[in-house]
């Protein structure tokens, strides 16, 4: 059975889709220049060996991208879905692992950002449910950079049940909140552990706050009444990172 496909735009985004080995790659349309471009940035390997290319002009390329007024940078491909990985596989081989979970976060630009971070200092994996995930958001895998290639992405039904499980599992969860008691910083992050971080505009759902172990915050400004989810998410995740460096 065929999988569905879709079109991502961008530099880095069809560059890394290409580079992917997990990730299927139908066609590529590119302008001369960034045919050229490809070539110089992978000298040792053909990336579009085995792909069907076709080369158009930028104002040809401008009809994958006007609907959301993006810039395509002479790259549109057609890529087919990765398959799902399963948390409950996955968790089986890890000891001391960060997960993020995404309550109620839909916005394509903020998650393609956050992705972004979480493969810059090695989160093990993102959860997301599934109905809010935009997973064939232009938007999504351009801010992304092509990150989202190499960053497991589980998407559940239910974010309640999933974090009651991982609890079972011997994971602790760590809410994000601006009226946590404690700052982030003042955790020891040791074992296993979830990042539960809410949508920005309401937060956590009242119900889901319920399975965080611990609600902690970021220590900002007064004057600021929060950050950006994905500006938060970065700084949490480049904290844990110097701390695995360290121990």
């Amino acid at each position: 059975m065929n999988k569905s496909t879709f079109f991502i735009i961008g530099q880095h985004a069809v560059l890394e889709a290409l580079k992917n080995p997990k990730r299927k790659v139908l066609k590529v349309f590119l302008t001369e220049e960034s045919k050229k471009n490809i070539h110089r940035k992978s000298p040792n390997k053909n990336l579009l060996d085995d792909v069907r290319v076709y080369y158009k002009t930028k104002k040809e390329l401008d009809k994958y991208s006007n609907k959301e007024n993006l810039l395509h940078q002479g790259y549109v491909a057609e890529i087919e879905h990765l398959e799902k990985p399963i948390l409950k596989d996955f968790i089986k081989e890890k000891n001391n692992s960060t997960l993020v979970c995404l309550d109620g976060v839909t916005d394509p630009r903020n998650i393609g950002a956050l992705i972004r971070s979480a493969v810059s200092f090695n989160i093990d994996g993102i959860i997301i449910k599934e109905r809010n995930f935009p997973r064939e958001s232009k938007l999504m895998y351009k801010a992304s950079s092509g990150a989202i290639e190499y960053i497991n992405i589980f998407e559940v039904s239910n974010i309640n049940s999933t974090l009651k499980n991982l609890k079972d599992k011997n994971f602790w969860v760590y809410g994000f909140d601006g009226n946590g008691k404690k700052n982030f910083t003042d955790i020891k992050w040791e074992g296993n552990n979830i990042l539960l971080f809410g949508s920005e505009g309401s937060g956590m759902h009242k119900h889901t706050s319920k399975y965080a172990d611990f609600l902690v915050k970021i220590d900002i400004n007064e004057n600021v009444e929060s950050l950006n989810i994905s500006n938060s998410a970065a700084i949490v995740f480049h904290h844990l990172s110097f701390l695995k460096k360290k121990s």
